[in-house]
């Protein structure tokens, strides 16, 4: 007969389906924390399925997986990091799971493990329900496009906490998502399903949207969005929730960034622009991180030198070129990482002067803004 006690629990799992739910709460869990129970994942087992949690408590996370035997219900509260390690070092089929006092037995064919745990019930509540109605609905697809496309170009490290997330930014059913680090400019645009009335703007922080883009595997899948107070929910069909906080403040006035007009436009093969600018900026280094590229009618060359290292010389044909010749200079890494997360085989550039931004643009709905660097004389 099932027990409600936190003190024990007994489950079979698919080792396969553990892991997974494991990685996408170490994407969540704190590396380094005074508190130890948000080092750790909760398990709930209850009604035939296993809900697992984590959270750093900004961001929350909540997975249900289904591929599990409920022997008796219960609830553990786990070091994440060293579960998975023994999750994902076992080769069974599946693994038992139980509990003894918050002490966890985990057991394949061959080898048991005992893990010391906390218990559950300090681990931080949070009603995942939103007193909000969904504001709007999105396929997984679009949304992980979109993410996908933006999240890259947000700050690494910036005081200024704006740019570590991604501009949301809903007028009615269209949708922009926008991410800048102060150097370069991320912009796509989507539509979304209703009910979607009015207008509406948040910052999304760049690791919650990092965690959300490992769940949208499903491109189908329908994600709910909704928003309360100062956090933002997502809803990914019935096998996760993840909410998160929303960074406080304005997102840059942007625009005005935007060129609105250039005079010199480029066409030219993803996967070759990209091999060339990756082989270009083997010779430079901190005291000269830009290459020189000059661009005409016979095509592109890219070009650096670093002193006490050498040169370097790449050339590629254009698949069309307007305009007049133009030498501009820009940091490779930020060339690269747009190519990387493009899904077509050719990109568009768009540019009007040496000492003016650069615009690629991939298909219809997505621009991005780099600017240029001065090279070493």
């Amino acid at each position: 007969m099932a027990t409600t006690a936190t003190e024990s629990m007994k489950i079979v799992c698919d080792r396969t389906a553990l892991v997974d739910a494991l990685t996408m709460a170490s994407g969540v869990v704190m590396s380094r924390t005074t508190i130890p129970v948000l080092l750790c994942v909760k398990l709930s087992a209850r009604d035939g399925t296993l809900r697992l949690w984590a959270t750093d408590q900004d961001i929350r996370l909540s997975l249900v997986l289904a591929s599990v035997e409920v022997h008796t219900d219960g609830d553990a509260l786990i070091p994440a990091d060293k579960l998975a390690q023994i999750v994902r070092s076992c080769d069974d089929t599946t693994l038992t799971l139980e509990m003894d006092k918050h002490v966890a037995l985990v057991r394949g064919e061959d080898s048991k493990f005992r893990v010391y745990g906390y218990d559950p019930r300090e681990f931080p509540s949070d009603n995942e329900k939103s007193d909000s109605a969904t504001e709007f609905e999105i396929s997984a697809g679009t949304l992980r496009r979109m993410i996908s496309r933006t999240v890259f170009a947000t700050a690494s490290d910036n005081t200024r906490y704006a740019f570590n997330g991604v501009l949301l930014e809903r007028k009615g059913r269209r949708l922009r998502m926008v991410a800048t680090d102060g150097r370069r400019l991320a912009l796509v645009k989507g539509e979304c399903a209703g009910p979607a009335d009015g207008d509406a703007s948040c910052i999304i922080p760049t690791k919650a949207l990092n965690v959300l883009n490992r769940l949208l595997d499903d491109p189908d899948a329908a994600v709910q969005v909704s928003r309360d107070r100062n956090r933002i929910r997502f809803s990914i069909g019935d096998s996760a929730v993840l909410v998160s906080s929303l960074i406080e403040g304005s997102f840059p006035p942007f625009d005005d960034v935007l060129p609105k007009d250039h005079d010199r436009r480029g066409t030219f093969d993803t996967a070759e622009l990209g091999a060339a600018v990756k082989r270009a900026a083997l010779l430079t280094n901190e005291e000269s991180k830009g290459v020189k590229m000059s661009f005409d009618a016979k095509g592109l060359t890219i070009s650096s030198r670093a002193a006490e290292m050498g040169d370097a010389e790449v050339h590629l044909p254009a698949l069309t070129w307007e305009g007049a010749a133009l030498e501009i200079a820009f940091n490779p890494a930020y060339v690269t990482d747009v190519l990387r997360i493009a899904d077509t085989t050719e990109v568009a550039i768009e540019m009007k002067g040496s000492n003016r931004p650069g615009v690629v643009k991939i298909g219809n709905d997505f621009t991005y803004v780099i600017m240029p660097v001065n090279l070493p004389t």
